[in-house]
């Protein structure tokens, strides 16, 4: 199943994003669900926030998967939600 994650930093998060940046990475490697991921710009382009397309079993394994993510862990996010989500238009190699 899939599911989207929005994230939102908290104000003045990126020296803490782009600490944690390599971590996140290596858990997205690690893991292996992600099928689109990347991250929001302010108006000047710098890394604001987060969307991620990922698969999971289900809501809670979603929720867990995202609570794993080292970014949650260092407290990057000032909000983020994890819902279900089902590709319609253009799917790029998802398992629907």
């Amino acid at each position: 199943m899939l599911f989207v994650l929005i994230a939102i930093d908290k104000e003045n998060g990126l020296p803490l994003r782009l600490a944690t940046r390599e971590a996140h990475f290596a858990f997205v490697r690690e893991t292996g669900v992600v099928k689109l991921g990347g991250p929001f710009l302010d108006a000047n382009g710098d890394m604001r926030g987060s969307l991620i397309i990922f698969e999971a079993e289900n809501l809670e394994a979603a929720k867990a998967w995202h609570a794993g993510d080292p970014y949650v862990k260092a407290g990057l996010f000032a909000s983020s939600e994890v819902k279900p989500w089902k590709a319609t238009f253009n799917p790029i190699e998802a398992k629907l």
